[in-house]
């Protein structure tokens, strides 16, 4: 039996990372144009290898200059619980239920590996899931329960933790924990790359918005039935998970046409996952086609080159959409879930599948 989610409109969200050091002003004009887009949400990721803000603290500086669109920082789980809910409950505040939080075992483990400072991240989902637990705890507001199973002080352990040496500015230390109410939408959104093994276990669990990696709509429809199967296993309805295909786009073909293999094609796998490569009606093209097939509930595209990529996306791929009644042409809410058609969350149920 199937548990799709179903068609309805489709749900765009984009990255707004870049090269280098992250760069606020950047940041929000990437974000104001996505937001003139109409688009759920922006995400933005973090490495120990940059200097500088991380992307909650540049994010919660972007919250002031937009109004509409959602803000999703990457943020590791595995480290410090409290600090993790007191940050994401300041972007909550700033930007008016605007904020997501995209679960992570180490933003930037990929740089700090190498260096010998992460182990495997195999080794750290347990403690991101202990630290997922205890957030989710206080924001459903079990307080009492929240020191089960971890230190005295309320911390998950920090074994082998970079230390952010050269990051300035992070909003993880803006405000005590203890003194912050509850997120005016429940809890912030949760977003989560569900790859095999526990990074899929995790987005069933937890994920109100899961990313998948497909190159067909048949495996992307296929992976969000398992991830909704998966999520029923914990007591979760499964309507209440939205799954959004990631893609990387290449839009400097213009209004050519698309490379052979890409485009109309469709994606091609590459290192860094399926990309696409053409021109924005094309782009169109594919967001239709695959969400006639009821293959996912949308995408998440992550441009090549950031400003060119997703103005054409903006100004191109996203005005066709519209004109064809498949996508938004105003927010009918102010909050992330509300972009999301996500309902405000109830205390979470007990988890009787186990822990991943």
């Amino acid at each position: 039996m199937s548990v799709r989610h179903g068609h309805g409109l489709v749900h765009l969200a984009a990255s707004v990372d870049q090269p280098g050091p992250l760069d606020v002003a950047s940041c929000t004009e990437l974000a104001r144009l996505a937001e003139r887009g109409g688009l759920d949400f922006v995400t933005l990721d973090d490495t120990f290898a940059r200097t500088g803000p991380d992307a909650l603290a540049v994010l919660a500086r972007v919250a002031p200059a937009t109004r509409r669109i959602g803000l999703v920082p990457t943020i590791a789980t595995h480290g410090e619980p409290s600090r993790v809910r007191a940050a994401m409950a300041e972007l909550d505040r700033v930007s008016r239920g605007r904020a997501g939080w995209r679960l992570d075992v180490s933003a930037g483990m990929a740089d700090a590996r190498p260096l010998g400072t992460l182990p495997p991240a195999e080794a750290l989902w347990p403690q991101a899931v202990d630290g997922a637990d205890l957030v989710a705890q206080w924001w459903d507001g079990r307080e009492g329960d929240a020191g089960k199973g971890h230190l005295a002080n309320g911390r998950c352990p920090d074994r082998g933790r970079p230390r952010d040496g050269g990051r300035t500015g992070t909003a993880l230390s803006l405000r005590d924990p203890s003194v912050l109410p509850r997120p005016s939408a429940g809890r912030p959104v949760r977003v989560v790359d569900a790859g095999d093994g526990r990074a899929g276990t995790i987005a069933a669990r937890y994920a109100d918005v899961a990313l998948v990696r497909a190159v067909t709509p048949a495996r992307a429809a296929a992976l969000g039935e398992e991830l909704r199967a998966r999520a029923v296993e914990f007591g979760r309805a499964p309507h209440s998970l939205r799954v959004l295909v990631s893609l990387l786009v290449d839009l400097g073909d213009g209004e050519y046409a698309a490379e052979r293999g890409h485009g109309g094609g469709g994606p091609r796998p590459t290192a860094r996952g399926p990309l696409y490569r053409g021109g924005p009606v094309d782009l169109a093209e594919l967001v239709a086609g695959w969400h006639a097939d009821g293959a996912a509930d949308g995408f998440h595209l992550v441009p090549v080159e950031p400003r060119r990529d997703l103005e054409r996306l903006v100004n191109g791929t996203v005005a066709l959409l519209q004109h064809r009644g498949l996508f938004r042409t105003f927010y009918p809410g102010s909050t992330l879930r509300e972009h999301l058609g996500l309902a405000l969350p109830a205390d979470r149920p007990a988890v009787t599948g186990g822990t991943p």
